[in-house]
């Protein structure tokens, strides 16, 4: 059960929408981002429904995913749209709005970003992230040292989060959004010793 009584309809949502290893997770983040807000003094009951929700299209058909990313009026990158595992995250947080009639502007931008990131992120949205890259069901190297900097400083934890993503992401010769290099330039200010993974 979830750690809310009201968020109840939305465990049963996911359970039905999603893979047993991908609804584990998805609860693993709600968690995370919990103990992050408890820690960071932000709202722990909206960081939890936003961790909840963050992978909610995670499974959903790619037609689909690709339409609501395009519709969803979340100014969608050109780099995002031609990427198919960027779409969950845009197309999550239109469904999150349209179908979900959830009306939080911060928790949509926490979806919307959970993946790809953004400069000047607020305290939320920067939870969602980085809860998702240390929920309990993490296991890639260096996940340990992930977690020590999330739990001491947020914004050196931005940093050393888009230093991993962006490496990962160029290794496989992804493409990276704007967003995400804006991101990783605006974060890398906080990380001061060049602190990485």
């Amino acid at each position: 059960m979830s750690k809310y009584a009201e968020f109840d309809e939305y465990e049963e949502l996911l359970r039905k929408r999603l893979s047993k290893k991908r609804f584990t997770h998805s609860m693993n983040v709600a968690e995370e981002s919990f103990k992050l807000a408890e820690k960071f003094g932000a709202d722990k009951k909206r960081c939890y429904l936003a961790g909840m929700l963050h992978d909610v299209m995670k499974e959903d058909l790619p037609d689909r995913l690709k339409q609501y990313t395009v519709d969803s009026g979340l100014s969608p990158d050109p780099a995002e749209i031609a990427t198919e595992g960027l779409w969950h995250g845009i197309a999550g947080a239109y469904y999150i709005r349209e179908v979900l009639k959830i009306a939080d502007d911060e928790i949509i931008r926490a979806v919307r970003y959970h993946t790809v990131a953004c400069a000047r992120m607020s305290t939320m949205e920067k939870i969602v992230y980085l809860a998702d890259m240390i929920g309990e069901d993490r296991s890639y190297k260096g996940v340990e040292k992930m977690r020590e900097y999330c739990y001491k400083d947020l914004n050196l934890a931005m940093s050393v989060a888009l230093i991993y993503s962006v490496a990962h992401v160029c290794k496989r010769g992804g493409l990276l959004p704007l967003s995400t290099f804006e991101a990783y330039n605006y974060y890398l200010k906080f990380n001061k010793n060049k602190e990485s993974l």
